[in-house]
């Protein structure tokens, strides 16, 4: 195995600084969001890690996918009797990571969940793949299953009973949206010196301030 604590490099793609950044969180993110999707090095750039803790107080985190953002936060889609549904039934908070390695950017985001509209949900299960709505109809995500044959035999057994059939969006199944109170950018620099700037509310407004690396 390759030594992790030999592993070193330098980060000297860019700087971020208080004269050049964004007015808003959202605006700064959709600039970095388009960069990052339009360069073929970074792979699949609405990828995230999302961060939950459940009743007992302990933490996970699995990775997820961006499926909408504006004022109001980001959106991803889920089970609602997942882990993570549980996880957010219990403590209705999240935290969420994007990392651009390629571009030596990262963007933290946290606040309060909750669930999106029914309509919005419907909106976007519609464009979803004809197998990717068959798949959130049919698994029950993060539960033990006894073979993968089970999985694909459900599948099966739902493509054919909704032959030619629009398919019903899942009842426990849909949208959740992290409403930011924290977002953090962070870009590599040299020496450890990393630049990180933080919008933060605060009674109604945003405060940008510069944290230490």
């Amino acid at each position: 195995m390759t030594d992790p604590a030999g592993m070193r490099r330098r980060y000297d793609r860019g700087v971020l600084d208080e004269a050049t950044i964004a007015a808003t969180w959202l605006e700064q993110f959709r600039r970095w969001f388009d960069e990052a999707s339009a360069d073929p090095a970074v792979v699949e750039a609405n990828a995230f890690q999302l961060a939950t803790v459940g009743a007992a107080g302990r933490p996970s985190v699995r990775t997820v996918l961006l499926k909408g953002v504006d004022e109001r936060g980001v959106v991803f889609f889920s089970n609602y009797e997942s882990a993570k549904g549980n996880d957010l039934a219990d403590v209705p908070y999240a935290a969420a990571v994007f990392a651009w390695i390629a571009h030596e950017r990262q963007v933290r985001i946290s606040g309060p969940t909750a669930r999106v509209d029914p309509a919005e949900t419907a909106a976007y299960f519609a464009t979803r793949p004809r197998g990717a709505q068959i798949g959130a109809s049919v698994s029950p995500q993060s539960r033990v299953v006894a073979s993968r044959v089970e999985l694909e035999r459900a599948f099966a057994d739902a493509d054919a009973r909704w032959a030619d059939q629009t398919i019903p969006v899942p009842p426990n199944w849909g949208g959740y949206r992290i409403t930011p109170k924290i977002v953090e950018f962070w870009q590599g620099r040299d020496d450890r010196l990393h630049d990180r700037l933080r919008y933060r509310r605060e009674n109604g407004s945003w405060v940008l301030e510069r944290l230490a690396p």
